[in-house]
């Protein structure tokens, strides 16, 4: 069963309340997203470590009601300063 934008959304934010989420279809199937996730909590982490967060608030629907998600992540949106010493998790 594929899994509207929306439903994705909800579900990061509700395990990262501070996330700013992007999603862009990359099939109209809503089966196939990409999504942008800019969270102040994935400060000092690492990339892998940010996706790993995401994944988690998806709740193992991957593979299943979502096929498919092109995922990149970020502490900071583009353009925004970084704290000195900050992992930008790239």
């Amino acid at each position: 069963m594929p899994m509207p934008a929306e439903d994705i959304v909800a579900l990061i934010r509700a395990a990262l309340p501070d996330a700013s989420v992007t999603m862009t279809a990359l099939v109209a199937d809503d089966d196939h997203w990409a999504a942008h996730v800019v969270s102040p909590s994935f400060a000092g982490l690492s990339r892998v470590q940010q996706h790993q967060r995401v994944y988690a608030a998806l709740g193992g629907r991957m593979g299943g009601e979502l096929h498919a998600l092109q995922l990149t992540t970020s502490a900071k949106a583009p353009g925004s300063a970084m704290a000195p010493g900050a992992d930008s998790g790239r």
